[in-house]
């Protein structure tokens, strides 16, 4: 239902769906704003997971992360029949050669191979840094404009996979370094970032820069700080945007500084190793953007 509709009676915006009698309810007055409703739901109940599946007449849904995105036939894995029992014998050969002639089939062109090593490719390394599967539709999505763009040509498909991955992440707001991503990639950083730039450029991606902000929860966390040192640590930063005192510095480095001060500030001390070992950042980045935040935010920091 529309945000703005409302109550003919009573003017109220608030509504109860009845699904047996298919009616729109006001929820104040009882007023029938619509009746009728048709249900897009499935005609049968299902008590249990295992009943749902059985009854379920549809398959999975479409997927960018499958080169011809979920739409073709699979044949299962197992050497079983519909009754659950193992198929022996002749039956056995004959399904393993039809299982062999259909991989065959649902890859017919050297591009629809390219994609399926690089949607592969993009699943492992998505979840080897625990990505969720949102994120790796929006990677793949990327990914696949590239291809339809020909910016693949002539580049590495780890590479070009390992800029769509980072340039997901910052579009998403679950940002990765390309430290990170290197250390899952079969690429270098600098390969990485090479592609990334080329990708950026190449499918108009206007992308704002990474808000220290935003890697605090996830270093905070990995420090295992409370989250009243995690948010005195984002307050520290927003002050320090707010200033101008961030431009041009890394934002890791700020946020892992910030949260060193937030952990000294609330009784939490870490040490500067600690700090710059989850941060992926030197000791001496940490100490620097330490000393900037803590003299031009006039911050006391206990010794």
């Amino acid at each position: 239902m529309s945000p703005r509709r409302e109550c003919p009676v009573c003017g109220s915006t608030e509504f109860i769906y009845d699904p047996r009698r298919g009616e729109i309810i006001c929820a104040k007055c009882g007023y029938v704003i619509e009746e009728n409703v048709v249900d897009e739901g499935p005609e049968w109940r299902a008590f249990e997971p295992g009943q749902r599946e059985k009854r379920a007449r549809t398959g999975a849904p479409m997927t960018l992360m499958i080169h011809d995105k979920g739409l073709s036939t699979d044949i299962d894995w197992r050497d079983k029949d519909i009754h659950g029992n193992q198929i022996t014998g002749m039956y056995r050969t004959k399904l393993r050669r039809l299982r062999m002639w259909q991989r065959r089939m649902r890859i017919n062109d050297a591009a629809e191979r390219n994609l399926a090593f690089a949607l592969s490719e993009l699943d492992r390394m998505a979840a080897q840094l625990r990505l969720p599967r949102h994120l790796k539709e929006v990677a793949a999505s990327l990914y696949r404009k590239a291809v339809m763009k020909k910016l693949i040509r002539g580049r590495s498909i780890e590479g070009m996979v390992s800029a769509a991955l980072y340039a997901a992440c910052r579009m998403e707001g679950i940002p990765r370094t390309l430290d990170e991503i290197a250390s899952v990639s079969k690429v270098s950083k600098k390969e990485i970032g090479r592609s990334y730039r080329f990708m950026a450029r190449g499918l108009g991606l206007n992308l704002r820069p990474t808000s220290p902000v935003e890697y605090v929860d996830r270093f905070g966390d990995a420090l295992g700080v409370s989250a009243r040192t995690k948010r005195r640590a984002k307050e520290i930063l927003n002050e320090a945007i707010k200033r101008g005192i961030t431009s041009g510095k890394g934002p890791t480095g700020l946020a892992a500084a910030a949260l060193y001060i937030a952990a000294l500030l609330e009784g939490e001390k870490r040490t500067q190793r600690e700090v710059a070992e989850v941060a992926h950042v030197t000791e001496v980045t940490v100490r620097n953007r330490y000393k900037e935040l803590v003299e031009k935010l006039g911050i006391n920091v206990p010794i």
